[in-house]
């Protein structure tokens, strides 16, 4: 098996729909009750489980009911900090604040 970093993108959530439908398997549920649970249409959770298409919102509901959202947690996460100078430089960061767009109507 290829490491998920030498995977195309749709390789990834072809895999991911692969690992939700062992998950939904082992707890004995069939795709209505999955469907259901995460509140999601049969047809949409039924589609993901063939082509492992679905929006992230539904994909984060999924992975609440089957307990496995901590995986969420690694997701775009920055890198660690290398030196303590990184760690002083984030800490004294004062939040961006949102500017007007240039083109938009007053």
């Amino acid at each position: 098996m290829l490491p998920i970093e030498l995977r195309t993108p749709r390789e990834i959530v072809q895999m991911l729909a692969r690992r939700v439908k062992v998950l939904r398997l082992e707890r004995g549920w069939t795709q209505r009750e999955i469907a259901d649970r995460a509140g999601i249409a049969l047809a949409t959770y039924r589609r993901f489980e063939r082509s492992g298409r679905i929006s992230l919102e539904r994909l984060a509901r999924l992975a609440v009911i089957l307990g496995v959202q901590s995986g969420f947690d690694g997701l775009f996460a920055p890198p660690p900090a290398r030196s303590l100078t990184e760690l002083e430089r984030e800490d004294a960061r004062p939040p961006r604040k949102r500017g007007r767009r240039s083109d938009a109507e007053t």
